[in-house]
């Protein structure tokens, strides 16, 4: 869970998190949080709510939480998960099946499938994601219709063979380039959507869109015209023999 600047809901969130009738190991990154997010984690840590709080000293970005967390998590399987409420924990077993029934290396919750409840906010932002994601799609040669989610599910080994490289929001699509490339199985399902308003602390804008382009073409296009695809796909299934 990586957290920044999130002291309204972060102990909620967390709260949620922990009452899933599954065995979690909650790793948090604090990026960097001065309006006392880090003291109310302080505390949860403490009290045995989450396993385990990492501290970044100064803000670096999703990216870099999530590879902090990556790096340090144990389990079998990893899911990412935002420390706002817009997404619900009780969905997670949604993510695992695929993966428990060995039909996928990687689960996104799309929030644009399915029958779930979803809040009603900014047609620009849908917009947005949905061009994003055909961008991506074009690129990747998935067919994902949500490309943006948060809600990311991993088998340890996946998480093995990647290096992020993004500091900020670039790292959804960056994930999702170098997952394509190397091959993995992908699978979506539908979950709910309880959305923020900027007033609520919501904090992707116009910009991080723009870096989303980027990345597209950086990870996906330029590594499929170099030839590093071929390259990274060769080498997992060699450390997979």
């Amino acid at each position: 869970m990586p957290a920044y600047n999130e002291a309204a809901t972060v102990e909620e969130i967390i709260r949620r998190v922990k009452s899933v009738p599954l065995e979690i190991e909650l790793i948090v990154v604090d990026d960097g949080s001065t309006d006392g997010s880090r003291e109310i984690l302080g505390r949860l840590e403490q009290e045995g709510v989450l396993d385990r709080l990492i501290l970044h000293e100064e803000n670096r970005g999703k990216g870099a939480a999530l590879s902090t967390g990556f790096h340090v998590a144990s389990g079998e399987t990893v899911i990412v998960q935002d420390a706002d409420l817009e997404y619900d924990p009780r969905e997670y077993r949604l993510l695992l099946e695929p993966i428990w029934e060995d039909k996928a290396d990687v689960v996104y919750g799309s929030r644009f499938m399915g029958g779930r409840p979803h809040r009603v906010l900014y047609f620009w932002h849908y917009v947005g994601n949905r061009a994003l994601t055909l961008f991506s799609n074009m690129i990747t040669n998935l067919n994902l219709s949500d490309m943006e989610t948060c809600y990311k599910c991993f088998r340890r080994e996946v998480l093995e063979g990647l290096d992020i490289e993004e500091r900020a929001f670039g790292v959804e699509p960056e994930l999702t380039a170098k997952i394509a490339l190397q091959g993995w199985r992908v699978f979506e399902v539908g979950i709910s959507y309880s959305g923020r308003t900027y007033e609520e602390g919501k904090k992707i804008g116009w910009r991080d869109g723009m870096r989303a382009i980027y990345c597209v073409l950086r990870y996906g296009l330029w590594r499929r015209i170099t030839g590093r695809a071929r390259r990274e796909r060769s080498a997992r299934m060699t450390n997979a023999a």
